[in-house]
């Protein structure tokens, strides 16, 4: 079997928005960054570009840098021994992916587009060297990985502990305020993920996910049209869960 050719990932010419500028800066690295450092900041990112259903990279490849995704959405997952997927994130504008290659050098994780992306790359060798340069910079960075382990901490708890309603309901309810710490709609919003990646990421049945957002409905709690997610009731699918869900806070709240 041949080896798959690997997508080109080309630069992103019509995006020259500087981090200042930029409507994600208060999610994204620079937040907290003195204006005095931006600019050698800015010197050492490029932003591209990436098709849906390409690889931002793969598993085990060489770690050289974190990305920060501008638009478009990323879902990152494992593959298991018989070469099936584990989907273990799904990844909005302002986050960072990547973080945990550090320790490795190697990513334990495939991260593919799920519609057209465009991103910042940071080259780490780079990054680590202004970051001990600039404390502001380092300490954004700490409170990015600690933010990154509170959420695996969750994901664990919400896993093990939890119904599948409340699985599901705690999953949209933090896509929702994910969205709106992104300027959007928090009760209208299209997943740009399959209801096979969702009850992948759950743990449960493609069967359950579709039977659970019809029971939604049906319940006046949201209005589902394909991709389309309209919640209608916000405190009954806050009701829905007995815990906190698992949130990806933002680094500015972090």
């Amino acid at each position: 079997m041949s080896k798959a050719k690997q997508p080109k990932v080309v630069n992103l010419a019509d995006i020259k928005v500087a981090c200042a500028n930029c409507s994600l800066y208060e999610l994204c690295l620079p937040l907290g960054v003195k204006d005095d450092d931006l600019d050698e900041l800015e010197s050492i990112i490029a932003r591209r570009k990436l098709p849906k259903g390409h690889y931002l990279f793969r598993q085990n490849q060489e770690f050289n840098a974190i990305y920060a995704l501008r638009t478009g959405s990323l879902k990152t997952f494992t593959l298991n021994s018989d070469g099936s997927e584990q989907i273990t994130g799904f990844h909005l504008p302002g986050e960072l992916v990547g973080l945990d290659a550090i320790s490795s050098a190697k990513h334990p994780s495939n991260a593919r587009a799920l519609e057209s992306v465009s991103y910042c790359e940071l080259p780490f060798d780079q990054l680590e060297d202004l970051s001990s340069k600039m404390p502001s910079l380092q300490r954004q960075l700490l409170r990015i990985m600690s933010n990154e382990i509170r959420e695996d901490t969750g994901l664990a708890i919400l896993l093990g502990n939890s119904s599948a309603e409340e699985r599901l309901a705690s999953l949209l309810l933090s896509l929702s305020q994910r969205f709106q710490h992104r300027g959007y709609s928090s009760e209208q919003f299209n997943l740009s993920m399959s209801r096979t990646d969702i009850g992948n990421y759950l743990g449960l049945a493609v069967e359950t996910i579709s039977r659970l957002f019809t029971r939604m409905q049906d319940h006046g709690i949201l209005n589902v049209n394909g991709k389309l997610i309209d919640i209608i009731d916000m405190d009954a699918l806050k009701a829905l869960t007995n815990t906190c869900p698992s949130n990806r806070a933002d680094p500015s709240t972090a």
